[in-house]
């Protein structure tokens, strides 16, 4: 009776070994606890600041859900495969899910700013140097070219440009690089007033630019069509990113079809930002994520950031250097160069609010900040044509 008392009691131990094994406190480690109070942050920036709500409780929810450690084999995360989350997370990697946000993207912009003003392009194009600027320190820094390009997207603040990039180049960055570039998305308000305010002068911010000219029906619809064909003739390797982006926009401008703009503007836009935002977050699981290579992406991004901020701003005051009074350029929409639209032209009006509150920049700003989307997808194409 002795004996079978004994087996019984051991069957029962080794049972409850076995269970705690598979439970998340055998597998814990201190790197789990930092990512989940990351995670945590994120969604308390996004909550309490609005800081990008939109993606960054998605990636701080998808962050906690990665970090929750199991037994190997399970079949439950990201990097294995089979797994739910794994098969989601192909949408990342293959690359699928940045041209759909792309369509989205374009059936809710209106390039009327640019395209009634079309020398504000050049703004955005000056301030995808920090991505070059990033590019060339991750190089010199020792990473490879392939990993320095998908670091430097990150300077064009668009994180859908910078999933894209990573996926084709450095897929084993990919966690680090989005997470960096949403955050630095979500952190413009933050960012960029500062670079502004130190590079111009009061005299300056009060620019007042003329209004925007109205734009026709007709050049609103042709623009898509051109746009797509100097782009793409040129760097064909943008066309994923680029075609999606021109087609969202025809089906916005074109007047006919309207239910399918609404679609891609609304439901479809909403549930891929979720899948790319959720699997995004799960990705950086501590054992992969925390690494002195991610702590390098996260500080050449926070610099990219900075020097695309500032590209821009002192692009224009170069620009007015060469224009009458009354065509000047208010140096405050240079920010607005990069692509974290609208955000970015928000900042402008804000901070030109400061300075005179009768002074509105949003709609000038608008110009720069839609073309801020093409010029980083065009330097994502560049990148790839070379280094693919």
């Amino acid at each position: 009776m002795m004996d079978y008392t004994m087996s019984f009691l051991d069957f029962i131990q080794n049972q409850l070994v076995q269970f705690f094994e598979y439970t998340s406190f055998a597998n814990f480690t201190v790197g789990h606890l930092v990512m989940i109070l990351v995670g945590c942050g994120f969604i308390t920036l996004a909550i309490v600041k609005e800081y990008e709500p939109l993606l960054l409780i998605p990636i701080g929810f998808g962050i906690i859900i990665g970090n929750i450690p199991f037994y190997p084999g399970l079949k439950i995360g990201v990097y294995e495969q089979g797994s739910v989350l794994n098969i989601l997370y192909s949408g990342v990697q293959q690359g699928w899910y940045p041209p759909l946000i792309f369509l989205g993207i374009g059936a809710m912009t209106d390039f009327t700013a640019l395209l009634s003003n079309p020398k504000l392009m050049l703004i955005g194009a000056a301030a995808q140097l920090g991505i070059f600027a990033a590019y060339s320190c991750a190089l010199l820094l020792g990473f490879s070219p392939a990993e320095a390009a998908s670091i430097g997207i990150i300077g064009g603040a668009d994180g859908p440009t910078a999933i894209f990039t990573s996926s084709q180049l450095a897929p084993d960055l990919m966690g680090a690089v989005a997470v960096s570039a949403y955050s630095y998305m979500a952190l413009v308000p933050v960012i960029q007033p500062p670079v502004m305010r130190l590079l111009t002068t009061k005299k300056e911010r009060l620019i007042r630019m003329r209004p925007p000219r109205q734009v026709s029906k007709t050049e609103k619809c042709l623009f898509p069509i051109i746009g797509l064909v100097l782009t793409c003739t040129i760097v064909p390797s943008g066309i994923p990113l680029l075609g999606m982006l021109f087609f969202g926009n025809l089906l916005k401008e074109s007047g006919v079809t309207k239910r399918l703009a609404t679609t891609a503007a609304g439901p479809m836009i909403d549930i891929v930002t979720i899948l790319i935002g959720l699997t995004v977050g799960c990705s950086t699981q501590a054992t992969t994520f925390l690494t002195g290579k991610s702590m390098g992406i996260f500080a050449l991004g926070a610099g990219s950031f900075f020097i695309a901020t500032a590209g821009g701003v002192c692009f224009v005051k170069f620009m007015n250097l060469f224009l009458k009074e009354g065509n000047k350029i208010n140096p405050l929409i240079g920010n607005a160069g990069v692509s974290a639209v609208p955000d970015s032209a928000r900042v402008s009006q804000i901070v030109g609010l400061e300075y005179d509150k009768t002074n509105h920049l949003l709609m000038h700003a608008m110009g720069p900040n839609v073309a801020g989307v093409i010029g980083s997808a065009v330097a994502a194409g560049i990148l790839l044509a070379f280094l693919k």
